[in-house]
Protein backbone atom coordinates (compact mmCIF):
# COMPACT_ATOMS: atom_id res chain seq x y z
CA UNK A 1 0.00 0.00 0.00
CA UNK A 2 1.22 3.46 -0.87
CA UNK A 3 0.90 6.17 1.50
CA UNK A 4 0.30 9.39 -0.52
CA UNK A 5 0.73 12.83 0.83
CA UNK A 6 -2.22 14.93 1.65
CA UNK A 7 -2.62 17.18 -0.76
CA UNK A 8 -2.92 21.41 0.30
CA UNK A 9 0.13 22.64 1.32
CA UNK A 10 1.59 26.10 -0.04
CA UNK A 11 4.34 28.03 1.45
CA UNK A 12 4.91 31.99 1.67
CA UNK A 13 6.55 33.88 3.83
CA UNK A 14 4.29 35.61 6.42
CA UNK A 15 5.06 39.21 6.33
CA UNK A 16 2.08 40.90 7.92
CA UNK A 17 -1.33 38.96 8.94
CA UNK A 18 -3.87 41.48 9.51
CA UNK A 19 -6.55 38.57 9.76
CA UNK A 20 -4.69 37.33 12.97
CA UNK A 21 -5.01 39.37 16.07
CA UNK A 22 -5.14 39.11 19.92
CA UNK A 23 -5.03 35.36 19.36
CA UNK A 24 -8.34 35.04 18.08
CA UNK A 25 -8.63 33.89 13.97
CA UNK A 26 -11.17 32.19 11.90
CA UNK A 27 -9.29 30.16 9.58
CA UNK A 28 -10.89 30.01 6.00
CA UNK A 29 -9.18 28.89 2.33
CA UNK A 30 -9.53 31.88 -0.03
CA UNK A 31 -9.16 31.56 -3.30
CA UNK A 32 -8.45 33.34 -6.66
CA UNK A 33 -8.88 32.44 -10.24
CA UNK A 34 -5.69 31.57 -12.13
CA UNK A 35 -3.80 30.61 -9.02
CA UNK A 36 -1.45 27.58 -9.91
CA UNK A 37 0.90 25.74 -7.14
CA UNK A 38 3.41 22.97 -6.95
CA UNK A 39 4.26 21.13 -3.97
CA UNK A 40 6.91 18.80 -3.16
CA UNK A 41 5.68 16.34 -0.30
CA UNK A 42 7.62 13.50 1.23
CA UNK A 43 6.93 10.48 2.95
CA UNK A 44 8.62 7.58 4.77
CA UNK A 45 7.90 4.18 5.76
CA UNK A 46 8.91 1.49 7.90
CA UNK A 47 7.29 -2.17 6.42
CA UNK A 48 6.71 -4.64 8.96
CA UNK A 49 5.51 -8.11 7.27
CA UNK A 50 3.72 -9.92 10.16
CA UNK A 51 5.61 -8.01 12.68
CA UNK A 52 8.86 -8.50 11.46
CA UNK A 53 11.03 -5.40 9.75
CA UNK A 54 10.98 -5.49 6.34
CA UNK A 55 12.50 -2.69 4.61
CA UNK A 56 11.90 1.35 4.15
CA UNK A 57 9.75 2.97 1.49
CA UNK A 58 10.20 6.35 0.55
CA UNK A 59 7.80 8.33 -1.91
CA UNK A 60 8.03 11.85 -3.47
CA UNK A 61 4.92 13.72 -4.32
CA UNK A 62 4.81 16.01 -6.92
CA UNK A 63 1.83 18.29 -7.02
CA UNK A 64 0.85 20.40 -9.09
CA UNK A 65 -3.01 22.35 -9.22
CA UNK A 66 -4.42 25.12 -10.86
CA UNK A 67 -7.66 27.18 -10.02
CA UNK A 68 -9.72 27.15 -13.09
CA UNK A 69 -12.66 29.23 -12.03
CA UNK A 70 -14.27 30.57 -8.38
CA UNK A 71 -18.36 31.07 -8.35
CA UNK A 72 -19.91 32.06 -4.67
CA UNK A 73 -18.02 30.06 -2.10
CA UNK A 74 -16.77 27.71 -4.05
CA UNK A 75 -13.42 27.28 -6.16
CA UNK A 76 -12.33 24.66 -9.07
CA UNK A 77 -9.45 23.03 -9.14
CA UNK A 78 -7.39 20.87 -12.04
CA UNK A 79 -4.49 18.56 -9.99
CA UNK A 80 -1.91 16.76 -11.16
CA UNK A 81 -0.39 14.16 -8.63
CA UNK A 82 2.97 12.10 -9.54
CA UNK A 83 4.44 10.06 -7.49
CA UNK A 84 7.94 8.34 -7.56
CA UNK A 85 9.02 5.28 -4.77
CA UNK A 86 12.67 3.97 -3.77
CA UNK A 87 13.17 0.86 -1.11
CA UNK A 88 15.53 -0.27 0.45
CA UNK A 89 17.00 -2.68 3.35
CA UNK A 90 15.81 -1.72 6.81
CA UNK A 91 19.61 -2.35 8.29
CA UNK A 92 20.88 0.53 5.20
CA UNK A 93 18.10 3.12 6.41
CA UNK A 94 20.94 5.56 7.97
CA UNK A 95 22.54 5.38 4.98
CA UNK A 96 20.37 4.41 2.01
CA UNK A 97 21.88 2.48 -0.76
CA UNK A 98 23.53 4.31 -3.53
CA UNK A 99 21.33 2.87 -6.23
CA UNK A 100 18.19 3.24 -4.36
CA UNK A 101 17.22 6.16 -7.12
CA UNK A 102 13.41 7.39 -7.02
CA UNK A 103 11.36 5.57 -9.85
CA UNK A 104 8.27 6.96 -11.06
CA UNK A 105 5.10 5.29 -9.60
CA UNK A 106 1.87 6.90 -11.08
CA UNK A 107 0.41 9.95 -12.55
CA UNK A 108 -2.99 10.80 -11.07
CA UNK A 109 -5.23 13.61 -12.36
CA UNK A 110 -7.78 15.07 -10.76
CA UNK A 111 -10.73 17.40 -11.14
CA UNK A 112 -12.94 19.00 -8.20
CA UNK A 113 -14.62 22.04 -5.93
CA UNK A 114 -13.71 23.04 -3.01
CA UNK A 115 -15.46 25.58 -0.65
CA UNK A 116 -13.88 28.07 1.62
CA UNK A 117 -14.62 25.64 4.64
CA UNK A 118 -12.47 23.40 3.32
CA UNK A 119 -15.20 20.59 2.55
CA UNK A 120 -14.46 18.86 -1.27
CA UNK A 121 -17.22 17.77 -3.92
CA UNK A 122 -15.17 15.02 -5.87
CA UNK A 123 -16.84 12.38 -8.15
CA UNK A 124 -15.85 9.07 -6.74
CA UNK A 125 -13.64 7.81 -9.49
CA UNK A 126 -10.79 9.86 -8.76
CA UNK A 127 -7.99 8.32 -6.58
CA UNK A 128 -6.54 11.71 -5.70
CA UNK A 129 -6.09 13.86 -2.82
CA UNK A 130 -5.98 10.89 -1.14
CA UNK A 131 -7.47 12.70 2.25
CA UNK A 132 -10.95 14.49 1.51
CA UNK A 133 -12.84 17.31 4.05
CA UNK A 134 -9.32 17.86 6.23
CA UNK A 135 -8.89 20.26 7.09
CA UNK A 136 -12.47 22.39 7.17
CA UNK A 137 -13.10 24.38 9.45
CA UNK A 138 -15.91 25.55 11.46
CA UNK A 139 -17.47 28.92 10.79
CA UNK A 140 -16.30 30.85 13.52
CA UNK A 141 -13.21 32.77 15.32
CA UNK A 142 -11.17 30.33 17.25
CA UNK A 143 -9.23 30.85 20.50
CA UNK A 144 -5.65 29.24 21.17
CA UNK A 145 -6.86 25.59 22.81
CA UNK A 146 -10.24 25.52 21.01
CA UNK A 147 -11.05 22.39 19.35
CA UNK A 148 -13.62 20.92 16.80
CA UNK A 149 -14.30 17.64 14.77
CA UNK A 150 -16.07 16.54 11.34
CA UNK A 151 -15.99 14.04 9.04
CA UNK A 152 -13.46 12.76 6.82
CA UNK A 153 -12.55 9.95 4.02
CA UNK A 154 -9.21 8.56 3.03
CA UNK A 155 -9.09 6.59 -0.21
CA UNK A 156 -6.75 3.87 -1.37
CA UNK A 157 -5.41 3.16 -5.01
CA UNK A 158 -5.30 -1.14 -3.81
CA UNK A 159 -5.35 -1.68 -7.94
CA UNK A 160 -1.55 -3.07 -7.67
CA UNK A 161 -2.16 -4.15 -4.55
CA UNK A 162 -5.32 -6.20 -4.43
CA UNK A 163 -6.84 -5.90 -7.96
CA UNK A 164 -8.90 -3.70 -6.42
CA UNK A 165 -10.00 -1.39 -9.46
CA UNK A 166 -12.14 1.60 -7.63
CA UNK A 167 -10.89 4.31 -5.38
CA UNK A 168 -11.18 2.48 -1.89
CA UNK A 169 -12.83 5.08 0.59
CA UNK A 170 -12.55 5.07 4.13
CA UNK A 171 -14.69 7.34 6.33
CA UNK A 172 -13.11 8.49 9.86
CA UNK A 173 -13.77 11.27 12.30
CA UNK A 174 -11.06 13.78 12.65
CA UNK A 175 -10.87 16.18 16.14
CA UNK A 176 -8.94 19.28 15.87
CA UNK A 177 -7.35 21.52 18.53
CA UNK A 178 -5.75 25.36 17.78
CA UNK A 179 -2.57 25.35 19.15
CA UNK A 180 -1.66 29.18 18.45
CA UNK A 181 1.39 30.30 16.44
CA UNK A 182 4.33 27.41 15.71
CA UNK A 183 7.38 27.65 14.00
CA UNK A 184 7.75 26.11 10.85
CA UNK A 185 11.31 26.89 8.92
CA UNK A 186 12.07 30.02 10.57
CA UNK A 187 8.46 31.64 10.20
CA UNK A 188 5.44 31.80 12.93
CA UNK A 189 2.06 30.29 11.74
CA UNK A 190 -1.49 30.08 13.40
CA UNK A 191 -1.00 26.17 13.67
CA UNK A 192 -3.41 23.27 14.55
CA UNK A 193 -3.07 19.54 15.36
CA UNK A 194 -5.33 17.35 13.24
CA UNK A 195 -5.86 13.44 15.17
CA UNK A 196 -7.66 10.68 13.68
CA UNK A 197 -8.18 7.21 13.47
CA UNK A 198 -9.67 4.55 11.39
CA UNK A 199 -11.18 1.22 12.34
CA UNK A 200 -12.83 -0.10 8.90
CA UNK A 201 -13.72 -4.46 8.09
CA UNK A 202 -14.72 -3.92 4.21
CA UNK A 203 -16.97 -6.17 2.47
CA UNK A 204 -15.04 -9.83 1.25
CA UNK A 205 -13.53 -9.33 -2.16
CA UNK A 206 -13.82 -13.05 -4.28
CA UNK A 207 -11.07 -14.94 -5.52
CA UNK A 208 -8.12 -12.41 -4.22
CA UNK A 209 -6.25 -11.46 -1.33
CA UNK A 210 -8.17 -8.47 0.16
CA UNK A 211 -7.89 -6.27 3.33
CA UNK A 212 -10.35 -7.69 6.15
CA UNK A 213 -9.45 -5.38 8.53
CA UNK A 214 -8.23 -1.74 7.93
CA UNK A 215 -6.86 0.06 11.47
CA UNK A 216 -4.45 3.32 11.84
CA UNK A 217 -3.63 6.42 13.81
CA UNK A 218 -2.97 9.68 11.71
CA UNK A 219 -1.52 12.70 13.90
CA UNK A 220 -0.58 16.18 12.46
CA UNK A 221 0.35 19.47 12.50
CA UNK A 222 -0.64 21.93 10.20
CA UNK A 223 0.66 25.69 9.84
CA UNK A 224 -1.63 28.03 8.44
CA UNK A 225 -0.69 31.43 6.18
CA UNK A 226 -3.89 33.47 7.01
CA UNK A 227 -3.07 35.86 3.92
CA UNK A 228 -3.59 33.08 1.69
CA UNK A 229 -5.72 31.57 3.57
CA UNK A 230 -4.04 28.16 2.76
CA UNK A 231 -1.93 25.81 5.15
CA UNK A 232 2.10 26.83 4.68
CA UNK A 233 3.03 23.61 5.59
CA UNK A 234 2.25 20.38 7.31
CA UNK A 235 3.86 17.47 8.94
CA UNK A 236 2.22 14.38 9.68
CA UNK A 237 3.07 10.89 12.04
CA UNK A 238 0.98 7.86 11.24
CA UNK A 239 0.84 4.18 11.66
CA UNK A 240 -1.54 1.86 9.42
CA UNK A 241 -2.01 -1.93 10.17
CA UNK A 242 -3.86 -4.50 7.26
CA UNK A 243 -5.34 -8.00 8.23
CA UNK A 244 -5.27 -9.30 5.10
CA UNK A 245 -7.63 -12.23 4.20
CA UNK A 246 -4.51 -14.84 3.97
CA UNK A 247 -4.02 -14.21 6.97
CA UNK A 248 -0.89 -11.93 6.90
CA UNK A 249 -0.46 -8.66 9.04
CA UNK A 250 0.60 -5.46 6.98
CA UNK A 251 1.87 -2.49 9.16
CA UNK A 252 3.25 1.24 7.78
CA UNK A 253 5.04 3.34 10.37
CA UNK A 254 5.89 6.53 9.20
CA UNK A 255 6.22 10.48 9.03
CA UNK A 256 5.53 12.92 5.99
CA UNK A 257 5.75 16.41 5.32
CA UNK A 258 5.39 19.03 2.62
CA UNK A 259 6.25 22.64 1.96
CA UNK A 260 5.67 24.60 -1.60
CA UNK A 261 8.62 24.82 -3.54
CA UNK A 262 9.57 28.11 -4.29
CA UNK A 263 10.76 28.35 -7.91
CA UNK A 264 10.11 30.99 -10.06
CA UNK A 265 8.73 30.59 -13.77
CA UNK A 266 11.34 29.12 -16.19
CA UNK A 267 12.05 31.10 -19.84
CA UNK A 268 12.16 27.65 -20.89
CA UNK A 269 12.33 28.85 -24.76
CA UNK A 270 15.70 31.40 -23.54
CA UNK A 271 17.12 28.58 -21.83
CA UNK A 272 16.89 25.98 -24.55
CA UNK A 273 19.00 28.26 -26.59
CA UNK A 274 21.12 28.54 -24.40
CA UNK A 275 21.70 24.59 -23.58
CA UNK A 276 21.54 24.00 -27.12
CA UNK A 277 24.64 26.22 -27.97
CA UNK A 278 26.36 24.38 -24.99
CA UNK A 279 25.45 20.22 -26.09
CA UNK A 280 26.19 21.38 -30.23
CA UNK A 281 29.90 19.03 -29.62
CA UNK A 282 27.86 16.13 -28.14
CA UNK A 283 27.12 14.24 -31.04
CA UNK A 284 22.99 13.47 -31.73
CA UNK A 285 22.12 15.55 -28.56
CA UNK A 286 19.42 17.46 -29.09
CA UNK A 287 16.88 19.51 -26.47
CA UNK A 288 13.08 21.09 -26.69
CA UNK A 289 10.46 22.34 -25.13
CA UNK A 290 7.97 20.63 -23.00
CA UNK A 291 5.07 21.14 -20.85
CA UNK A 292 7.15 19.44 -18.60
CA UNK A 293 9.80 21.52 -18.94
CA UNK A 294 13.29 21.47 -20.65
CA UNK A 295 14.12 18.11 -22.67
CA UNK A 296 18.13 17.10 -23.31
CA UNK A 297 17.72 14.32 -25.64
CA UNK A 298 20.81 12.23 -25.69
CA UNK A 299 20.42 9.78 -29.15
CA UNK A 300 24.14 8.98 -29.16
CA UNK A 301 24.96 7.46 -25.41
CA UNK A 302 26.42 4.20 -26.07
CA UNK A 303 26.05 1.33 -23.43
CA UNK A 304 26.82 -2.10 -24.08
CA UNK A 305 24.07 -4.34 -25.84
CA UNK A 306 21.46 -5.47 -23.89
CA UNK A 307 23.31 -3.83 -20.93
CA UNK A 308 22.60 -0.71 -18.40
CA UNK A 309 26.91 0.10 -18.36
CA UNK A 310 27.94 2.31 -20.60
CA UNK A 311 30.91 2.15 -22.82
CA UNK A 312 34.11 4.10 -22.34
CA UNK A 313 34.23 7.23 -23.07
CA UNK A 314 30.13 7.39 -22.65
CA UNK A 315 30.54 9.64 -18.78
CA UNK A 316 32.35 13.04 -20.82
CA UNK A 317 29.26 13.25 -22.22
CA UNK A 318 26.92 13.16 -19.13
CA UNK A 319 29.89 15.21 -17.66
CA UNK A 320 29.15 18.26 -20.15
CA UNK A 321 25.38 17.37 -19.20
CA UNK A 322 26.00 17.87 -15.47
CA UNK A 323 27.76 21.64 -16.05
CA UNK A 324 24.47 22.76 -17.38
CA UNK A 325 22.14 21.20 -14.85
CA UNK A 326 24.29 22.65 -11.81
CA UNK A 327 23.20 26.11 -13.23
CA UNK A 328 19.52 25.32 -12.17
CA UNK A 329 19.73 23.73 -8.79
CA UNK A 330 16.42 24.24 -7.16
CA UNK A 331 14.68 22.41 -10.28
CA UNK A 332 14.58 18.88 -10.09
CA UNK A 333 14.98 16.51 -12.94
CA UNK A 334 13.67 13.23 -14.91
CA UNK A 335 15.79 10.65 -16.19
CA UNK A 336 14.18 8.67 -19.13
CA UNK A 337 15.14 5.97 -20.52
CA UNK A 338 14.06 4.93 -24.27
CA UNK A 339 14.93 1.72 -26.15
CA UNK A 340 14.23 0.66 -30.29
CA UNK A 341 11.26 -1.77 -30.79
CA UNK A 342 13.30 -5.12 -30.34
CA UNK A 343 12.53 -7.85 -27.79
CA UNK A 344 9.62 -8.14 -25.33
CA UNK A 345 7.87 -5.26 -23.78
CA UNK A 346 8.82 -6.44 -20.53
CA UNK A 347 12.40 -6.69 -21.60
CA UNK A 348 12.32 -3.43 -23.17
CA UNK A 349 10.71 -1.54 -19.60
CA UNK A 350 13.42 -3.38 -17.48
CA UNK A 351 16.18 -2.42 -20.20
CA UNK A 352 14.95 1.47 -20.71
CA UNK A 353 14.61 1.57 -16.63
CA UNK A 354 17.72 0.10 -16.14
CA UNK A 355 20.04 2.68 -18.46
CA UNK A 356 17.63 5.78 -16.60
CA UNK A 357 19.25 4.37 -14.00
CA UNK A 358 23.10 4.20 -14.88
CA UNK A 359 22.54 8.05 -16.15
CA UNK A 360 21.09 9.11 -12.89
CA UNK A 361 22.95 7.85 -10.43
CA UNK A 362 26.24 9.39 -12.74
CA UNK A 363 25.19 12.58 -12.52
CA UNK A 364 24.43 12.43 -8.46
CA UNK A 365 27.65 11.15 -7.70
CA UNK A 366 28.48 14.43 -9.50
CA UNK A 367 26.74 16.19 -6.86
CA UNK A 368 24.12 17.32 -9.92
CA UNK A 369 21.32 16.96 -7.35
CA UNK A 370 20.28 15.56 -4.28
CA UNK A 371 18.68 11.86 -4.32
CA UNK A 372 14.70 13.47 -3.66
CA UNK A 373 15.49 15.52 -6.42
CA UNK A 374 15.99 13.16 -9.09
CA UNK A 375 13.20 10.74 -10.71
CA UNK A 376 13.76 7.95 -12.88
CA UNK A 377 11.04 6.26 -14.95
CA UNK A 378 11.83 3.62 -18.03
CA UNK A 379 9.78 4.33 -21.33
CA UNK A 380 10.60 1.20 -23.33
CA UNK A 381 9.77 1.92 -27.07
CA UNK A 382 6.17 3.38 -26.01
CA UNK A 383 7.87 7.12 -27.16
CA UNK A 384 9.85 7.03 -30.86
CA UNK A 385 11.22 9.73 -32.21
CA UNK A 386 12.14 8.08 -35.69
CA UNK A 387 11.33 4.82 -37.67
CA UNK A 388 12.02 1.72 -36.09
CA UNK A 389 11.94 -0.36 -39.37
CA UNK A 390 15.64 0.99 -40.36
CA UNK A 391 18.46 0.62 -38.50
CA UNK A 392 19.20 4.63 -38.04
CA UNK A 393 16.12 4.86 -36.70
CA UNK A 394 16.41 2.27 -34.34
CA UNK A 395 19.60 3.63 -33.12
CA UNK A 396 17.76 7.39 -32.36
CA UNK A 397 15.04 5.35 -30.35
CA UNK A 398 17.93 4.27 -27.97
CA UNK A 399 17.93 7.43 -26.20
CA UNK A 400 18.17 8.97 -22.95
CA UNK A 401 16.20 11.82 -22.18
CA UNK A 402 17.15 14.36 -19.10
CA UNK A 403 14.14 16.88 -18.31
CA UNK A 404 14.59 20.24 -16.46
CA UNK A 405 10.84 20.23 -15.02
CA UNK A 406 9.40 23.13 -14.22
CA UNK A 407 8.57 21.58 -10.72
Amino acid sequence: MKNALRIFTILFLLTSNPFHQAGALEFIYRYNEGDRYRILSTVQSEIYINRSQAYISEFVNRISYEITGVSGEKASFNAVYQSAERTYPLESAAVPLPSSVFTWSRDYISVFEQDRLGYIDISANYFMPMVRNVPVFPGRALEPGDTWSSEGTVVHDFRDSFGIEEPYQIPFTANYRYLGDMNWNGTTYPAFSISYQIFYEPPPVRGRIYPRRIQGSHEQIVYWDPLLGQPAAYEETFRTVLDLSDGQTWEYRGYAEAELVEAPPMDREEIAREIAEDIESIPGASVRVSDEGIIISLENIQFYPDSAVMLPGESQKLDLIAEILMRYPERDILVGGHTALAGTAEGRQRLSLERAETVAAYLMQRGVRRHEQVVIRGYGAERPVADNRTEEGMQRNRRVEITILEN
